[in-house]
């Protein structure tokens, strides 16, 4: 009997160690630009829509907004707005986090769309944005459209 109680002891003991509470921790070993990179990643494939900031709808600058809030990172809604934001950044340092700045109307001088540097690899430098034909992707920033239209970076973080 006494053989049997301390083993239902030690296996309430055992079982009563483990918890089916989840919970989330912030993944510290990253660091914020990671995680703004993630964030707007999630949205990979979200279709357009002008002024959208969900999964059902994103335009470039709700994307780069949406992103950065996550980290309590408040930037204007406007890509030419946040155009203004923090400091230009020189071809030659673009680094991941930076935002790439465009003008896509031939008949504007105005910036009108924002993408978001996710990886520098030597001469290639990969920016996530949403597109009027395709949602929310990736590209390079050699491709022969985006770098015409391509005006300046930005480092905001």
């Amino acid at each position: 009997m006494k053989q049997f109680l301390a083993a239902l002891s030690l296996l309430l003991l055992l079982t009563s160690c483990g918890s089916s509470k989840r919970t989330t921790v912030k993944d510290i070993s990253t660091t914020k630009t990671e995680r703004i990179i993630k964030q707007a990643q999630a949205f990979s494939g979200t279709r357009y829509k002008f002024g959208g900031t969900t999964r059902k709808g994103m335009d470039c600058s709700g994307l780069i907004y949406v992103a950065f809030q996550k980290e309590n990172i408040v930037l204007p809604r406007v890509s030419r707005d946040m155009a203004q934001r923090g400091k230009p950044v020189k071809n030659k340092d673009i680094d991941t986090g930076d935002l790439l700045f465009f003008r896509t109307s031939k008949s504007s001088k105005r910036i009108n769309h924002v993408g978001l540097v996710t990886k520098v690899d030597g001469d290639d430098i990969y920016f996530i944005h949403a597109t009027t034909s395709k949602g929310v992707l990736t590209s390079n920033l050699n491709e022969r459209y985006w770098n015409r239209a391509y005006v300046m970076a930005r480092r905001v973080l």
